[in-house]
């Protein structure tokens, strides 16, 4: 169980992110722009960036699937999947309002992907969602780095989760 804080006020979340190393556990989640179930698997022979966040309807959440799209665009044989517990139409109208066409937006709303990550938000006032976190993975879905950020009005170390893809 991580301690992660909103705005100084501690809760929990339901386990440990998986440590470098490791294999990032498989995931069904729901495209944005088409509805269709996406695996980890459709990312085969990529590197992933997994921005995974409460809402997009936050100020931090939204500037982390900004910068991040921004920031990875030139990596290669690199995909930014942003992942959320909301509905694939809110995703979609935030990606379209924010001028953001190439992103990966995917919605946990009909999965266990929070339990199996060990990122789901126990107690509190965010309780039932996702913590942020920052995951990235090889081709092969091992995990490189993983950030779980304490508090989380804050934003991802963007320069420390790219660095490993440089």
């Amino acid at each position: 169980m991580a301690s992660i804080t909103l705005h100084g006020t501690p809760f929990h979340t339901v386990g440990e992110l998986s440590k470098r190393g490791t294999k990032a556990p498989g995931f069904e989640l729901v495209h944005s722009k088409n509805l269709e179930v996406v695996t980890l698997d459709s990312f085969t022979n990529k590197r992933k960036v997994l921005n995974i966040f409460p809402s997009l309807d936050t100020p931090t959440c939204a500037m982390s699937v900004r910068s991040f799209n921004e920031k990875a665009a030139g990596l290669d044989n690199t995909v930014v999947i942003n992942i959320s517990r909301d509905l694939p139409f809110a995703q979609q109208r935030f990606c379209g309002a924010e001028g953001i066409e190439n992103a990966v937006t995917l919605s946990t709303f009909r999965s266990t992907f929070e339990l199996d990550y060990s990122l789901l938000i126990a107690d509190g006032p965010l309780m039932g969602l996702a913590s942020r976190v920052v995951m990235v993975l090889d081709a092969d879905n091992t995990v490189l780095y993983a950030q779980q950020v304490t508090e989380i009005a804050d934003e991802p170390d963007y320069e420390a989760a790219l660095a490993i893809l440089k």
